[in-house]
């Protein structure tokens, strides 16, 4: 690829994402260029690179295999302001148990959940598939076919982290049953 063509192939590129506005692949992106993968892959990278040396207001961020535009950590107070957003307020406790059980053992279902936390987790459940962190991942193959619930690519957005991978590593817990004397 000559440098002008790179030039224009990687603007192409800043704009897909930005009108998209949901994560996008490089699949996607090279389908629609008619480029192959992987020089989507090194302007991507060449992109954010540069928006992250320049002092620019957005970002571009890798979550899981997508990648998206979003404004920049540092102003986001002003965006917020800008556009007159309310802040989400922060999840319970029980939330975010509920969210580490199911971001730490997915796809898991309800039962898995409540088994582990000993609590009925329906509500909980419910509000975080509206706050798009968590999402429904398939059925098992079982008796009344219960659902799996899994994280979103929101969730990893919200956390800031590219793959659960990502995430803090738990330490070796031990459990004691009721059964243990």
């Amino acid at each position: 690829m000559q440098k002008l063509e790179v030039k224009k192939a990687k603007a192409a590129v800043q704009a897909v994402l930005f009108a998209s506005g949901d994560p996008i692949s490089a699949e996607r992106i090279a389908l629609a260029l008619k480029i192959d993968k992987s020089t989507v892959l090194k302007l991507l990278k060449n992109l954010k690179d540069e928006l992250d040396n320049e002092d620019s207001g957005i970002c571009v961020v890798e979550l899981g295999e997508k990648y998206q535009m979003c404004t920049k950590p540092e102003h986001a107070d002003f965006v917020r302001r800008a556009l007159d957003l309310r802040r989400h307020s922060p999840l319970s406790q029980a939330a975010m148990e509920v969210l580490a059980v199911i971001a730490y053992n997915q796809p898991v279902t309800k039962a898995f959940v409540e088994n582990i936390r000993g609590v009925d987790c329906s509500n909980i459940i419910s509000n975080l598939i509206v706050q798009n962190l968590i999402e429904e991942k398939g059925r098992l193959d079982l008796p009344g076919k219960p659902l799996q619930y899994g994280i979103t690519l929101n969730f990893l957005k919200c956390f800031g982290v590219s793959s659960v991978d990502e995430l803090p590593k738990l330490q070796n817990i031990t459990i004691q049953s009721s059964t243990d004397e």
